[in-house]
């Protein structure tokens, strides 16, 4: 079995998201032990910024007349749906960063579209494959508070990851992580202690999920 990890977050140390997703990987691991986990930690080690563009413009062109930007490029996006092509699994840790996706995962997403797999029109290219985002969010973003809506990330990672490529998705959600940092967020410290431990309990159930097979 082979599980596929992409994080986000532009933090190695403390990164709330990685906590997060570093349970569901444990638990995942305690059903495969010794099994394969392929990662990607986009960001750190970033993709490049105009590879997109050349993505693109390559596959508009014969391949003989494509430029050597335009062939790594290709060769990119070819090596990003390689990745999600053979996994069993897939464990996604994207932070959200001023209301929405980074730019690190907008251009992984744009990039893995590019290429002809996971094209607009083609066949969902990861129909049936188990998936969970863990996702954090600085504040508050739940009905009712003054930031509800401002949260531009899950929806949109929903609507790509399960719509257009067809995972079966689970959303591990956290939020107040800037408790203890913003001390204008003093007031709810024992709500932000009590949604921590509610995220960490559903990675871990959603860890015990994500390790069982799919249906033949």
């Amino acid at each position: 079995m082979n599980l596929f990890r992409l994080d986000a977050s532009i933090r190695t140390d403390g990164s709330t998201s990685r906590e997060i997703a570093d349970v569901v990987e444990s638990e995942w691991l305690a059903a495969h032990p010794g099994d394969t986990v392929e990662r990607r930690h986009i960001g750190v080690d970033v993709l490049p910024a105009d590879a997109w563009g050349h993505a693109v413009a390559a596959s508009q062109t014969p391949e003989a007349e494509r430029t050597e930007e335009q062939r790594t490029a290709a060769a990119l996006a070819a090596q990003l749906v390689d990745e999600l092509v053979a996994a069993d699994a897939v464990l996604l840790a994207v932070p959200l960063y001023n209301y929405g996706v980074s730019q690190h995962v907008k251009t992984w997403v744009d990039l893995v579209i590019s290429d002809p797999r996971a094209a607009a029109g083609a066949p969902p290219f990861l129909a049936g494959t188990k998936v969970v985002l863990c996702t954090v969010r600085g504040g508050a973003y739940g009905a009712g508070t003054p930031r509800e809506g401002w949260d531009h990330a899950t929806s949109y990672l929903r609507r790509i990851v399960a719509d257009v490529w067809g995972v079966e998705l689970t959303v591990v959600e956290r939020e107040l992580t800037l408790v203890g940092a913003n001390p204008a967020l003093d007031e709810f410290t024992d709500l932000a202690a009590e949604m921590h431990e509610g995220a960490l309990a559903s990675a871990r159930e959603a860890g015990r999920a994500l390790s069982v097979p799919q249906a033949a």
